[in-house]
């Protein structure tokens, strides 16, 4: 296992993670007799669940904040259906409705950003408002029909890469994409570990690096070659290029900004953040906001899919969204979680999805499964901490053997107080 951390920098979370989800892939390619990773099974689970992990990523932001929004899916369908009449009713073009699907959905994150942050209304409670209100006004504006869009709206939700070069057997855009991504990988990990040469930090042994380097490439590759692959027309979707933006927007935010830093120090101690002087309340009407725009997007895309807005749009989305969060990694109490984690989590779910379909098995057997995970995986990672022990993560990373005798007391110090230091470290 010290050869794993050293692989992956030590983020044990994070692997342990990817590991459940190859593991999922694993079992299901073997139970579906490779079925699941057909070119063509892996574009659509791609594509019929890219508006979840859109959501996913701002509900992260919501959650690390120390909220929940359960307001998504109606906010999703209410802004799906007035931009599906504005298209067909009014005739503009599918550019202008993709501008005021983004505007509508700021426009209601600023009201329940407002009762949030500033008149202090529990979000559960603001957004649980919102979740019955904005299913109201689906309804009531589409009067429960199905609003078609034009052919150009649907290119976001349902359209691919082009065809365009020689005939390889590929889609070229497809494979010089995948080729992009990996040259980007590993020219930013290499500029990474030069600056950190520079500073004087301590390095991961360059062997650890290549091994890392070479199994996200292989992935990267793997995949670029599934989706590339598929039949003629099809390829990598459009809506993943928009997810994958938004991923690396959202992750260099989260990460890399003072906005960022602010998010997390007010989910971790709100008190402590407010006395370091940041303001709570903006950071909490900006986290709102952003959710309802977030899923303005997820409503445009799946609206784009389907080809029409209808009454049931959006339904349960939310619970499929705040799955994803938790089942990434983030803490129920806030101040812990990352954007791509909350996308591993979110293929969990598909995969689960895809896999269980293929299998035959029913959707009522399906959704117990998928709470059953994740009640597990967040009940066992709660009661192993609150019992001073590792959590899932640490049971498969922990040292494994003898680990390196207890340091001597302190003159002076009881040894009991050692020994409890030493018990601490080795549960941690």
């Amino acid at each position: 296992m010290t050869y794993l951390k050293a692989v992956f920098g030590n983020d044990t979370r994070q692997f342990g993670m990817i590991f459940a989800l190859i593991a999922l892939i694993v079992f299901f390619q073997y139970r579906t007799g490779g079925l699941l990773l057909t070119p063509t099974n892996v574009i659509n689970l791609f594509q019929g669940n890219s508006y979840i992990l859109v959501l996913a990523i701002g509900m992260v932001l919501v959650i690390i904040a120390g909220h929940i929004d359960l307001s998504v899916g109606s906010v999703a369908a209410a802004v799906g259906i007035c931009v599906a009449i504005a298209m067909r009713d009014w005739g503009i073009p599918w550019w202008a409705g993709i501008l005021l699907g983004l505007a509508i959905g700021a426009v209601i994150g600023i009201w329940q950003g407002f009762w949030v942050a500033y008149v202090g209304i529990p979000a559960f409670i603001v957004t649980l408002a919102g979740m019955l209100i904005f299913r109201g006004v689906n309804q009531k504006i589409g009067q429960s029909l199905t609003i078609p869009v034009p052919a150009e709206f649907q290119a976001i939700g349902r359209g691919y890469l082009p065809e365009s070069g020689p005939d390889t057997g590929y889609n070229n855009p497809t494979l010089l994409l995948g080729a992009l991504l990996i040259a980007a990988i590993i020219l930013g990990a290499w500029r990474n570990r030069v600056n950190q040469k520079k500073i004087g930090a301590d390095l991961r042994p360059l062997w650890a690096l290549v091994i890392q380097l070479a199994l996200i490439c292989g992935a990267l590759l793997a995949a670029t070659l599934l989706f590339a692959s598929g039949r003629r027309g099809t390829s990598f979707p459009v809506s993943g290029i928009i997810l994958g933006v938004l991923v690396v927007a959202y992750s260099f935010i989260s990460s890399r900004t003072v906005i960022g830093r602010h998010i997390y120090a007010v989910g971790g101690n709100r008190n402590a953040a407010a006395l370091s002087g940041v303001k709570s309340k903006r950071i909490d009407f900006l986290v709102m906001m952003n959710m309802s725009i977030l899923a303005a997007l997820a409503g445009m895309i799946f609206v784009a899919r389907s080809t029409a807005s209808g009454p049931f749009d959006g339904t349960g989305w939310e619970l499929d969204a705040i799955a994803a969060v938790f089942i990434g990694g983030a803490a129920v109490s806030g101040g812990v979680g990352t954007v791509v984690g909350s996308i591993i989590g979110g293929l969990v779910m598909a995969v689960l999805n895809s896999g269980m379909q293929l299998l035959g098995v029913g959707a009522d057997d399906t959704a117990i499964i998928k709470g059953l995970v994740l009640l597990v995986a967040v009940a066992f990672d709660v009661f192993s901490k609150s019992q001073g022990k590792p959590s899932i993560i640490g049971y498969l990373t922990r040292r494994r053997g003898p680990g390196p005798a207890p340091a001597a007391p302190a003159p002076g110090q009881p040894a009991t107080a050692a020994g409890s230091r030493a018990d601490s470290a080795t549960a941690s």
